[in-house]
């Protein structure tokens, strides 16, 4: 009887995780080796005082995707992960004047436009109508490798082109519909889920707002970072090993082969080697320049990155009831916030915001009494233009003052009793991803699907890639199912059935609403 193959997983974030899960389901030995104390990487908790915040993401898109991976090994993620579906999903406001509070109601969705355009109102069905299309098309170049240039030419990619206009922004696309630029923005903001300007990502990407509409907002009780909880669990109830504040120090070769790495704790063999940590961090810090063809140091350093966030972790004393659960802030000036940040690096001086007030849903994310608050602002990856260490502070101040000004927080400073401040900084050193891009490689057309850092990866055998860095991109949906590919590759490599991961796959047809938990 053959020896069981051992794969090595390197990072347990989303991509990790999941990755893992349908691994071990498969009957390999997995060991998933971690930096942090802490499963979920960037998408991890953060905790004190009796405060708890997701670290990273806070919204729960199409959760369809993850589903798949949990019935394919077994488990039913609702049961595992009670979660509520927001309504109103969330509040956008505008500086310029008038808010939204989005819902997945379009008829009551109808009505919130109408207060800021009637005509706009008028539109939005045929959004929704022409974006389910749109989404049916392009779903399965998501669900794909794409390894090498003949898949750009694939069938798929060949039903898509007609309503593909790669070089159309989202923002230029939605003024077929909207003419309002606040209508539009409420509409194409979501494009930050991937760290870029609406006004230079691709059109394609409208599906991100439509599948907000069509299949909901989720908060899983416990945050986002309780799905990395119960991946981790099942993970060892398949049999598979976490090892935790094990920071790998370089994976082992045998020519341009991984057989293995090593951490504090010595070396580990394998079959092969997934990786799930920061991209362009990865290979710069784990894999000898002179093995890499494609992705080499130079080449990366020429690459184009997504922006970085600003973020403060409050916990106060009182409730903000009135506040809803994620607020978006759209300064007036939004196009200028945007080019501070992509191309000039500078730090704007009114930035747009976003705000959870996650214990409005969640009571239990903070003692009794009292709340937790997530600031999150855009600003741009590490760069020489701006020093940290001298403008944490002041945008501490900003966003403060933000808080209080815009969504009317009463003595905010007089009542924090937890607080933590990240900064472009902290992500490169404290969570290893390079320059602070907290959403990876840019979504350009230049590096998308064939262009981007392959599932089984182009440069090195045995190496595997999950994780926003990789196809099909950033964003926590986007990631499950890149964990998919990575993972059926493997498992097919190997010379193991991968069947049960595609029989699992989720199905695109419009859902009714599904059941929720409430708190």
């Amino acid at each position: 009887m053959a020896a069981t193959k051992h794969v090595i997983v390197i990072g347990a974030g989303p991509g990790g995780l999941s990755s893992a899960m349908l691994l071990a389901k498969a009957g390999l030995k997995v060991t998933v080796v971690e930096r942090l104390d802490r499963v979920g990487g960037r998408s991890s908790m953060l905790a004190g005082n009796g405060f708890k915040f997701d670290l990273g993401p806070t919204f729960f898109l199409y959760p369809q995707v993850l589903e798949s991976i949990f019935r394919a090994c077994g488990y039913d993620l609702r049961q595992e992960v009670p979660m509520v579906r927001l309504d109103p999903q969330y509040r956008v406001m505008f500086e310029a004047g008038g808010q939204i509070d989005a819902t997945a109601n379009l008829r009551a969705m109808k009505q919130e436009v109408a207060k800021l355009c009637p005509a706009d109102a008028e539109k939005l069905g045929a959004f929704m109508t022409d974006n389910r299309a749109k989404l049916k098309a392009f779903a399965p170049c998501l669900q794909h490798p794409f390894m090498k240039w003949s898949d750009l030419l694939n069938r798929h990619m060949l039903n898509l082109l007609p309503m593909l206009k790669p070089f159309q922004s989202i923002d230029q696309h939605l003024k077929q519909y909207f003419s309002d630029p606040r209508v539009r923005l409420a509409f194409c903001f979501q494009s930050k889920y991937l760290g870029m300007s609406p006004f230079k990502c691709p059109s394609m990407f409208s599906i991100l707002s439509f599948l907000e509409y069509e299949y909901g907002v989720f908060h899983p009780l416990g945050g986002c970072t309780a799905l990395n909880t119960e991946m981790a669990r099942i993970v060892k109830e398949l049999g598979g090993e976490i090892r935790l504040a094990e920071p790998v120090e370089k994976i082992i070769f045998e020519g341009r082969r991984a057989v293995g790495v090593v951490t504090r704790q010595g070396e580990l063999r394998a079959d092969a080697v997934v990786i799930n940590a920061d991209f362009a961090q990865a290979m710069s810090k784990l894999v000898p320049n002179n093995l890499r063809r494609k992705w080499t140091d130079t080449k990366l350093e020429k690459k184009k990155y997504s922006c970085s966030t600003f973020m403060m972790y409050l916990g106060i004393d009182g409730l903000e009831e009135d506040l809803p659960h994620h607020t978006i802030c759209l300064s007036k000036d939004y196009r200028q916030n945007l080019r501070d940040i992509e191309d000039d690096h500078v730090l704007s001086d009114n930035p747009s915001f976003y705000v959870q007030n996650a214990c409005v849903t969640d009571p239990r994310m903070a003692p009794r009494g009292c709340s937790t608050l997530y600031y999150l602002t855009p600003v741009s990856h590490k760069h020489e233009n701006i020093d940290w260490t001298q403008m944490r502070a002041e945008y501490r101040t900003i966003a403060l003052q933000k808080m209080a000004g815009t969504l009317g927080i009463k003595d905010l400073e007089k009542r924090i009793q937890f607080e933590t401040v990240v900064t472009p900084l902290d992500w490169e050193h404290g969570y290893s991803v390079f320059r602070g891009a907290t959403f990876n490689l840019a979504h350009t057309l230049t590096q998308m699907l064939n262009f981007r850092p392959h599932n089984r990866f182009e440069d090195l055998d045995g190496v595997y890639l999950v994780g926003g860095g990789t196809h099909p991109g950033s964003g926590l949906p986007v990631i499950y199912e890149g964990a998919r590919i990575s993972a059926r590759l493997l498992v097919q490599d190997l010379g193991l059935d991968a069947g049960f991961i595609d029989g699992a796959a989720p199905q695109l047809e419009v859902l009714e609403t599904p059941a929720v938990a409430t708190v």
